[in-house]
């Protein structure tokens, strides 16, 4: 490997703990080394099946963008683990500790500090542990803004609720983008319900609800892993667009039923709301949509603000010279729209900044240091109700007629643009449009999409009519 490469990667791991903080750093990027950059691509490796799968699952897009900072031709970070022989070769180059050796087991120690009440301490190995919390997702941290009140709203009753309550919303399902809030009331959740004392309260993500369900039919324990999952009072999904293979989403879907039916608390979120889960099963789907389904909005920016105050609050407890000037905030707020992640990922860039250079943190200094957190705003997410609404008013017939068998021509016509439109400006596919339009077959909405296609090539009044649909969506 050359010099310039360990430098470039000394770099890198330096902006990983300013963007994740020294306690995230140290639990999940310590152990990961650099093996090569080639081809456009940084090869890393790490000790153990874990802890690829978690970097994988929650920290990708950070590791790239902090790759991608320092090489800005890099296009992809590959994550293997590493053999027996190359982590010898490590421990001796003292690069990492010799316990590494030992496996699985080491990495996750973070989990055995999580317990549930009446729950058994987690390993990698234990097929009913929870999955990690952090200690700072708290109700107490949790800004409230227009975008999240509902969601707030209902979790807090869900948290506050005792055994033997009716229980109002079930299951309590929250949709919204990466880095909106979601986790963070899932935990809240989680942790307010356990410190109560009256409720078990278990937080699982998706990847580990699948984890404990594989390890259980493999030890032969799949009754004793049904049993302890249906004896909590407050079950907590995290991720549940990643929930994949037909036995496991059957589980997951008696799971379900048993604890709903039983009067039992059950507590999801996603990146999508239960209509859009294609790869889930109907009957997963129509039980979700049968709860209250909130989503969370994108962070305004007085909420980005006031997330921007709070954050810089939390670490002036610790570091109590830290000052981020008014000015900036406001500069941070107007200019870091992504997402939550962003806004704190950027504090730690200060912070980092403040605390090794000891420099105050200035606009200048702030301007250059988040550069690459200012995304280009991205396109409104249109959604399949929003077309088939603006398409109804705009030919003047009903949303229940689109949905319909009816094959008038003043009918047909605004139905096979809205699934033209569908098709075009949404991700879903040809049997998912199908479905959302009163159950059709997905060679119907080919037909139409095929049919709008030649059209609008030789028909400048319907061209104009589907141009203009297309901004009152995207608008």
């Amino acid at each position: 490997m050359a010099i310039n490469d360990d430098e470039c990667w000394s770099r890198v791991k330096g902006r990983l703990r300013s963007n994740v903080g020294e306690d995230v750093y140290s639990s999940w990027f310590a152990r990961m080394d650099l093996e090569r950059v080639s081809d456009g691509a940084a090869h890393m490796s790490v000790p153990t099946r874990f802890l690829k799968s978690w970097i994988q699952s929650h920290y990708a897009d950070c590791v790239l963008s902090c790759w991608q900072a320092e090489v800005p031709t890099l296009q992809r970070v590959d994550l293997t683990v590493r053999s027996p022989i190359r982590q010898a070769a490590l421990m001796k180059e003292g690069k990492v500790p010799a316990e590494d050796l030992r496996g699985d087991r080491n990495v996750t120690r973070p989990l055995s500090a999580v317990r549930v009440n009446g729950m058994p301490t987690a390993d990698s190995a234990d097929a009913f542990g929870p999955s990690p919390l952090d200690p700072r997702l708290t109700f107490e941290s949790f800004v409230v803004g227009r975008s999240n009140t509902l969601a707030h709203a209902a979790a807090k009753q869900v948290a506050e609720g005792r055994r033997g309550d009716p229980v109002m919303f079930n299951p309590l399902y929250v949709h919204a983008g990466v880095g909106l809030g979601k986790t963070h009331l899932l935990q809240a959740v989680t942790f307010a319900g356990n410190a109560s004392g009256q409720r078990k309260v278990l937080y699982l993500t998706a990847e580990k609800f699948m984890y404990g369900f594989v390890q259980a039919l493999k030890s032969q324990t799949a009754l004793a892993f049904k049993e302890t999952l249906r004896g909590i009072d407050v079950l907590v999904i995290d991720d549940l667009q990643f929930l994949q293979g037909k036995s496991t989403q059957a589980e997951f879907c008696h799971t379900l039923n048993a604890l709903i039916d039983s009067g039992r608390q059950v507590v999801i979120a996603a990146d999508r709301p239960p209509s859009d889960l294609e790869s889930l099963d109907d009957r997963v789907r129509s039980r979700l949509a049968g709860g209250l389904v909130v989503e969370m909005g994108s962070l305004g920016e007085e909420l980005r603000l006031e997330i921007l105050k709070s954050r810089v609050a939390a670490v002036r407890v610790h570091h109590h010279g830290f000052d981020v000037p008014h000015a900036v905030l406001e500069y941070l707020a107007k200019s870091i729209t992504h997402n939550g992640r962003d806004l704190e990922g950027a504090i730690n860039r200060l912070l980092a900044h403040n605390t090794l250079s000891g420099q105050p943190v200035t606009l200048d200094m702030a301007e250059r240091e988040v550069r690459d957190l200012i995304r280009p705003q991205e396109p409104k997410r249109v959604k399949i109700e929003d077309i088939q609404r603006v398409v109804a008013r705009q030919y003047n017939v009903s949303r229940s007629d689109l949905l319909s068998s009816r094959r008038t021509a003043n009918v047909v016509r605004p139905r096979q643009v809205a699934m033209y439109l569908s098709k075009t400006l949404t991700l879903r596919s040809l049997p998912e449009i199908g479905r959302r339009f009163g159950g059709r077959d997905h060679t119907t909405v080919l037909h139409a999409v095929r049919k709008i296609e030649a059209l609008v090539g030789k028909d400048p009044v319907l061209a104009d009519e589907v141009e203009l649909l297309k901004r009152q969506l995207q608008e």
